[in-house]
């Protein structure tokens, strides 16, 4: 158990900042990620532990969920409040839900290569294996996709 102790400690919180920017729901985030670990567990316990399959594994419940919740809307007010009287903090979450809501307008592939490439800190090979692509055309769509959110973002802040 103290393995799988470790592994959750080291991945707990990259899980739950992917869901977080696949999502944009906090409380959705804090729900899959707890999920995964439960099923990663009851599945994997006497196996060798591995970060691509945990977001794997997070990845196929995030898309569960959406193919059972078909109105699902990402709540950004819900997703970070801000803590009265510390600008800084506010600064940066105001920031931080900016981000994630023009990370809703990228389509979904863009959100996801994004999402595990800023939240996994896995490689782009173990991305490229969870995608079952070229470790190349994952670098393409990174880019791609990074340009796309700095575009939407600026536009944002001009319009």
């Amino acid at each position: 158990m103290n393995r799988f102790r470790q592994f959750y400690i080291d991945n707990g919180d990259k899980l739950f900042g992917y869901l977080l920017r696949k999502s944009g729901n906090i409380h959705l985030a804090a729900d899959l990620s707890q999920e995964t670990f439960t099923r990663y567990l009851e599945r994997y316990r006497n196996s060798e532990y591995s970060p691509a399959l945990l977001f794997t594994m997070g990845r196929n419940l995030f898309y569960d969920h959406l193919r059972f919740n078909k109105r699902f809307v990402a709540e950004e007010e819900n997703s970070l409040e801000s803590v009265p009287g510390q600008e800084e903090n506010y600064i940066a979450k105001e920031h931080s839900a900016q981000i994630l809501a023009a990370m809703t307008r990228l389509d979904d592939d863009e959100r996801d290569i994004l999402a595990l490439v800023v939240s996994s800190d896995l490689s782009y090979q173990e991305i490229a294996d969870i995608r079952r692509c070229s470790v190349s055309v994952i670098k393409v769509k990174v880019h791609r996709a990074r340009q796309k959110l700095k575009k939407l973002l600026l536009e944002d802040d001009h319009g």
